[in-house]
Order: structure tokens, then sequence, then C-alpha cells
């Protein structure tokens, strides 16, 4: 006659073992994500000291009765063009419009900001 062995209990250590591996992988990438970056040393070389001044900010801003404002400053879309023709075409430019500013008006600038080859441009919203 057989004697079957009661299976009442079950082995927690594998489940232990697999808990600690993950604990281990969560604790790890948990530090890079606290500082958001992972931390390096950035290697040093000789060579040039001169570095490249970063590029300054261009905001243009389109008023309710469609007027174009150059930092504040009133201009014409006619300007403007002039002005994106020297700038260098990696320059940063934060376009502002009033909500009743006609759309046209936009899109005129976002023509010549096309034309002149300039990407690096951002359109400034209110969060609601």
């Amino acid at each position: 006659m057989k004697h079957f062995r009661r299976m009442d209990s079950i082995n927690i250590v594998p489940f232990i073992d697999i808990m600690l591996v993950l604990l281990v992988i969560v604790l790890t990438s948990a530090t890079f994500i606290a500082q958001g970056k992972i931390p390096i040393n950035i290697p040093k070389a000789e060579g040039s000291s001169r570095i490249k001044e970063p590029l300054k900010n261009i905001e243009i801003t389109i008023d309710a009765q469609g007027n174009y404002y150059l930092d504040n400053q009133a201009t014409s879309l006619e300007s403007l063009e002039e002005r994106f023709k020297t700038l260098p075409k990696e320059t940063p430019i934060l376009l502002r419009g009033d909500q009743k500013s006609y759309f046209e008006q936009f899109i005129r600038l976002i023509g010549v900001l096309n034309q002149s080859g300039h990407t690096n441009v951002d359109v400034e919203v209110q969060q609601k």
C-alpha cells in the first residue's frame, strides 16, 4: 500500500529569491531615475579653449490686431524676413500670439520661417 504525503505546505524559498532579485533591480534603476541621468565623469582634453557662446533666443509676438513685435519692438513681416536671413539657422525662436490675433498673420510668419530654413521654433501656449 502506497503512503501519500500531505501537500499542505508551500516551499517559499524560490519565491523569496525572486523577490530579492526584483528588489535589487528596482533599487538599482531607482537611482538613475532619481538623478534623471546616468552619472559619468566627462573626460578632459587639451585643445581650443574657445567655447561657443549660446545663441540668443529670439521672441516674436503677434498682438490681437495682428501686429508683429521682435523682442518687444514693433516690426513688420518684411523686416522679420530680412532679419531671419542674417540669423544662424539653429537660433531658437519663440512665437507668442494673442488668442484673438488673426491666424493668417501666424501662417505668414511660419511661411517666412520655413523659407529662411529656421527649424528651432517653439510656440508658447498656456496650459488649461
